[in-house]
């Protein structure tokens, strides 16, 4: 596989929202087939890596759903938005700023105090396995609109998931993997049993 020629097809593949900030980078010594750091508020870009060794073994529509999953992902992490959460990391840091005006110690220690909780929050909540599945949702419906339906993209993402466990050499999927893999059996029809709500609603 020529690495050029397939990002060339990927990036047709991509939303329009994700060309303006993810970058495909080609990463040959990594040993997963497809990987992103978790996007920090100060990073404008977001890349995602890609090792093509790995990344041919997997059929072309597990491809196209595995790359839309991980922009999902990345486009789906909010640092600002407006909730309590990023409202109090802004009282936060606003009252530390007057605290420290005035030399007030304790002012200053709260103040930090309460940001780095918000901060936490708003971590947590973007790492959570409702975050990991509503990826995958967000993905399906990218997938419509290139051509295929429902149980065809839920089917093909969840083949990714257990074929990339095998060509990395893993023994078995992680727990966050298989509440996904449920959750797509449930959407491609392969299940009558789906993920439960509270695993949908948990964002600790």
């Amino acid at each position: 596989m020529e690495p050029n020629v397939e990002i060339r097809r990927l990036l047709d593949v991509m939303p329009a929202s994700g060309r303006m900030t993810v970058k495909l980078v080609p990463q040959p010594e990594q040993s997963k087939v497809i990987d992103a750091s978790f996007p920090l508020p100060w990073n404008q870009e977001r890349p995602i890596y890609i090792n093509f060794d790995l990344w041919r073994r997997l059929k072309q529509p597990q491809r196209d759903l595995l790359l839309l999953r991980t922009i999902s992902w990345l486009t789906g992490v909010k640092w600002f938005k407006p909730d309590i959460y990023q409202g109090v990391v802004v009282a936060g840091i606003l009252g530390g700023f007057v605290e420290s005006a005035q030399q007030d110690v304790v002012g200053v220690v709260v103040a930090g105090g309460l940001s780095a909780i918000a901060l936490i929050r708003i971590w947590r909540t973007n790492n959570s396995q409702e975050s990991e599945l509503n990826a995958d949702t967000a993905a399906i419906r990218i997938a419509l609109r290139r051509g295929y339906s429902e149980t065809e993209a839920a089917e093909h993402l969840l083949t990714a998931i257990e074929t990339v466990a095998k060509i990395e050499g893993r023994s078995g999927l992680n727990f966050s993997e298989l509440i996904r893999c449920q959750n797509l059996r449930a959407i491609a029809g392969k299940s009558a049993i789906g993920v439960p709500e509270s695993y949908k609603n948990n964002s600790m």
